[in-house]
């Protein structure tokens, strides 16, 4: 207590507040920098998923799922989905290259505008046709986006399969010759 019998009081000041906010600041910046030296650069990679067992599970049921009965070395399958017993058909793969650019494989009880609009871009330009050697399929009606996706549509059955991504055109035409509908494990036996 002061003399006058009152609670001794600080002084404040604006050069006091000042001053203590900058120390607030070098204390942050101080951590930010402390972190940045001792973090580790966490590269994430993406986990293969066995696509050939699900491919196995739809043969099964008597579908005809177009698929690559082996990927070229380096490239990775991400996703692999199909719809149920009592939905329309439906069967979607997700494959990474070498170089981590994207193939995505549907087949649909669906139009090809629809599935265009629905995984590639509501705004396509249709390209004409390309010949290339599959086995699901020689001619390919090819389309392409101004994002620089391509896309190649063919019919399988009563259902439209369609390759599309952000791979190379010689990516996604060496995916396109790789497809097979023999139930699985009858390609490896078989060469």
């Amino acid at each position: 207590m002061s003399e006058t019998g009152t609670p001794g009081r600080y002084q404040r000041t604006t050069n006091g507040l000042i001053g203590s906010m900058i120390v607030a600041v070098v204390v942050v910046i101080g951590v930010v920098v402390f972190r940045s030296i001792f973090r580790n650069d966490l590269e994430v990679q993406p986990e293969p998923v066995d696509y050939l067992e699900l491919v196995a599970a739809v043969q099964s049921a008597d579908r005809e799922p177009a698929y690559p009965p082996a990927l070229p070395a380096g490239w990775i399958a991400t996703n692999v989905e199909a719809s149920q017993a009592n939905q329309a058909p439906r069967f979607f793969l997700a494959v990474l290259t070498d170089e981590g650019r994207f193939i995505g494989l549907r087949q649909e009880d669906e139009s090809v505008e629809d599935l265009l609009e629905g995984h590639v871009d509501a705004d396509t330009d249709e390209q004409g046709t390309a010949e290339v050697d599959s086995a699901v399929s020689s001619t390919w009606e090819v389309f392409s986006d101004e994002g620089g996706d391509t896309a190649y549509a063919a019919e399988l059955g009563e259902e439209n399969l369609l390759v599309y991504g952000s791979a190379p055109q010689e990516d996604l035409e060496l995916f396109l010759g790789l497809l097979s509908t023999e139930p699985v494990g009858a390609t490896a036996a078989g060469r």
